[in-house]
């Protein structure tokens, strides 16, 4: 009976042993810890055109910014404005005419974010467009033309008129390819700098003037349809909810799916 008692025991080792290797234990610890970002919306201020406001007597402007995080590196993007600017227009030294610019601006699109954040870092370098539509008025102060059959300085130009002529129901539609970089400042406090390149879709323009500067597209230049603008920002964000964050592996099968 002893017998049977030595040999069960030492089978009942060899299983224990045989268990042990094909199931090792894993004493390695693990990172068990659910990283996750932060979803919401972002709104703020351009601060070029208050300081430009307060620097240069013929401009007033402002421009809300915001953004909303709809996936994990796609964002949608707003821009609304109203800008006024008065300019003379020089030729040899003269002033031929002065005219001043009044209305408002929307930029409605999408930004995709390239930076590769460190965990805890939410920084952004982001590249997008934007779909923007302005309405706007001039407002003809003076002007000066050359009249070559006067007798006394005929190459002088002579004054038009000095009474204000307005033009409205003026509009203008472009799109912007956007460069932008927002970081962090302090807990949900981020500065911006973006850099924007317009092509002009259509430009509503007056019977005999023409639109020279558009709000929220800047200066028009005679056969070009291109203009080029930027914007610094300082804005809030406020996180409505949170999501874990993919792991690498699930984003390239979302990208990559299999036949």
């Amino acid at each position: 009976m002893l017998k049977y008692s030595i040999s069960a025991f030492f089978l009942m080792l060899s299983l224990l042993g045989l268990g042990q290797e094909s199931d090792p234990i894993d004493l390695q610890p693990r990172d068990t810890t659910v990283k996750s970002q932060r979803y919401g919306i972002r709104f703020g201020v351009d601060l070029s055109r208050p300081v430009r406001s307060f620097l240069d007597e013929d401009y007033q402007g402002l421009e809300l910014v915001g953004d909303y995080r709809l996936r994990e590196k796609l964002y949608l993007a707003a821009e609304l404005g109203n800008e006024e600017r008065t300019r003379t227009e020089e030729l040899e030294d003269s002033a031929l005419y002065q005219y001043t610019t009044n209305g408002s601006y929307i930029k409605v699109g999408a930004e995709h974010n390239t930076y590769e954040n460190w965990f805890g870092m939410d920084n952004q370098i982001t590249i997008g467009g934007r779909y923007a539509f302005s309405t706007f008025s001039h407002t003809l102060d003076n002007f000066r033309f050359f009249d070559s059959d006067r007798f006394f300085s005929p190459d002088e130009f002579v004054l038009g008129s000095d009474e204000a002529i307005e033009f409205n129901t003026l509009n203008a539609s472009w799109l912007e390819f956007v460069i932008a970089l927002k970081a962090e400042l302090f807990a949900n406090i981020y500065a911006g700098v973006s850099l924007r390149l317009g092509h002009l879709i259509s430009n509503k323009q007056p019977d005999n003037f023409r639109n020279l500067w558009i709000p929220g597209f800047n200066k028009v230049t005679e056969n070009s349809r291109w203009g080029v603008g930027f914007n610094y920002s300082i804005s809030y964000f406020l996180p409505l909810y949170k999501k874990a964050k993919r792991k690498k592996r699930e984003l390239y099968d979302s990208n990559n799916p299999k036949n």
